[in-house]
């Protein structure tokens, strides 16, 4: 199970539709279908009914599942802007040495011997 799989599983069961969880989340139709069947499959039960024309509805897992996605993609969302926002010194932690050597501008000051100093 991947959390877009629940991003998209929390779009269809909010608007109880394959095409406007589509719009919204700006993808094809077949995108949300495929990952909601990956979704079942992981979880080994369907989760919406589908009647052909007819609005789909939650079944009794899908309905089940639906407040446990919420849950986890709020901690997951909140984690994310937890780490973002946190700051050492200006910076944000967690970022490896070689990530932040990137981003910053290169100084080359002390880094190159002066002529004077090569022949010593």
């Amino acid at each position: 199970m991947e959390i877009q799989h629940l991003r998209v599983f929390r779009e269809v069961a909010q608007e109880l539709s394959f095409t406007q969880a589509a719009r919204n989340l700006y993808c094809a139709q077949s995108t949300v279908t495929g990952q909601i069947k990956s979704l079942e499959q992981a979880l080994g039960a369907e989760l919406f009914h589908r009647r052909g024309r007819l609005p789909i509805e939650l079944t009794e897992a899908g309905a089940r599942l639906q407040p446990r996605a919420e849950q986890i993609l709020h901690a997951v969302e909140s984690a994310v802007r937890e780490v973002r926002t946190s700051t050492d010194g200006g910076r944000r932690t967690g970022v490896p040495a070689a990530v932040r050597a990137r981003r910053e501008p290169l100084s080359l000051a002390g880094a190159i011997p002066s002529p004077s100093r090569a022949r010593d």
